[in-house]
């Protein structure tokens, strides 16, 4: 699909990358190493704005997916955790628009869009990531509404969060399966605990806690989306319009670990030349140049293909080459940096390192690549999709 970006979208571009540089540079290397929660990397993306930047104009924002991706791949350029802070906020935000009521979407999306309030999602449990068919956590419906009882893993956000979105499969009174749907659940909810943060290799300045629910009472209403409509599917939609979003983090971070390779190679010399002119060098900075801009050509083509309107099962299978490729192509791209660095690569002493471990784990999120393979091949095989899937339930 055939794009340019419009004069908002370079001014996006020009703002988030300035104070990236500015700003947010300087504290990628503390927050990484402290594994502490970056509160004012948080208030400086809201006093920025950016909270409701792919969402409608009446919650502040731009209504365009291309603007957000834009932004997280200037953060990310950086810091990868800055750009997580958006991205983890902008999931349960989409699910909410997505598969809502308007009492629920009135409750929490002004507060979400201006940051004001913040949100987690929570799918993953020990036995299940990509099954969501196979939850364990269950949503016992009761005559005023429904009980929890389960435990999650691997919930971002969840320590500071005023709500969750769990996933649970809802039950009848006899015990019945009704199918899967996700339940508001706020932090303070009695019965609800949340964890002790997981010791992590990358993503680590938004910390990652399993969640344990017990008898957690929650009103009809807290369901996502009103009785009778499947909102959880919605939901999913959601969601899985966000994987350009994650290829965008994974741009970035191709395009950062480049620019420190260059950076690195630029200043030194080897058997009396610089170490830039070594042919060798010359051609590993250059595929890397390559791969990073054929993964920003395929991240911004599907986004602008989700703005203009390409929706559902149609647009899944662009959203996984977005992701999946351009994850790929980070995963690749900072291995080549490291090897670039040397023994400094391996030295914490360097950013590399960071850009390394933080790489892996957009292998991962959202979807792992295996996944995005298996949507992407059922598309090019005409199948329908899959039932484990989670846009299928």
């Amino acid at each position: 699909m055939a794009y340019l970006l419009d004069d908002d979208q370079l001014q996006v571009q020009a703002l988030v990358r300035r104070v990236a540089r500015e700003k947010v540079a300087r504290r990628a290397a503390d927050i990484d190493r402290t594994a502490e929660y970056p509160q004012d990397m948080y208030d400086l993306l809201r006093e920025l704005g950016l909270f409701a930047l792919p969402f409608p104009a009446e919650y502040g924002g731009s209504g365009s997916l291309l603007s957000s991706c834009i932004a997280v791949e200037e953060l990310g350029r950086v810091c990868y955790n800055t750009a997580y802070l958006l991205i983890v906020q902008w999931a349960p935000f989409g699910a909410i628009l997505g598969g809502g009521s308007d009492e629920q979407k009135a409750r929490w999306l002004p507060g979400l869009a201006s940051g004001e309030l913040r949100a987690a999602l929570s799918l993953t449990e020990s036995q299940s990531g990509s099954d969501v068919a196979g939850f364990k956590t269950t949503a016992r419906r009761t005559a005023g509404g429904y009980v929890l009882n389960g435990a999650k893993i691997w919930c971002t956000n969840s320590h500071i969060a005023d709500v969750i979105l769990v996933g649970a499969q809802t039950v009848d009174e006899s015990g019945r399966k009704e199918g899967v749907s996700l339940f508001l659940v706020e932090r303070d909810r009695p019965g609800l605990t949340i964890g002790k943060p997981e010791d992590k290799m990358g993503g680590r300045g938004v910390p990652s806690c399993p969640l344990f629910l017990d008898d957690v009472r929650l009103p009809a209403n807290a369901r996502l989306g009103e009785q009778g409509r499947s909102g959880f599917k919605v939901a999913m939609e959601a969601l899985n319009a966000s994987r350009p979003l994650i290829g965008a983090r994974a741009v970035g971070l191709a395009q950062g670990a480049t620019d420190h390779a260059v950076e690195f190679i630029s200043g030194r010399t080897a058997f009396g030349q610089p170490v830039s002119e070594f042919q060798g060098m010359r051609w590993m900075i250059a595929d890397m140049a390559m791969r990073t801009e054929a993964a920003r050509q395929i991240v911004y083509s599907a986004a602008a293909q989700g703005d203009a309107g390409l929706k559902g099962s149609a647009f899944a299978p662009v959203a996984a080459m977005a992701k999946c490729f351009a994850t790929d192509v980070a995963m690749d791209v900072a291995t080549q940096a490291v090897q670039i660095f040397g023994a400094a690569g391996i030295s914490a002493d360097y950013p590399i390192n960071r850009y390394f471990r933080d790489a892996k784990i957009l292998q991962i999120v959202e979807g792992t690549n295996q996944i995005q393979r298996n949507i992407i091949a059922d598309s090019v095989l005409g199948r329908p999709a899959r039932p484990r899937k989670a846009q299928d339930q």
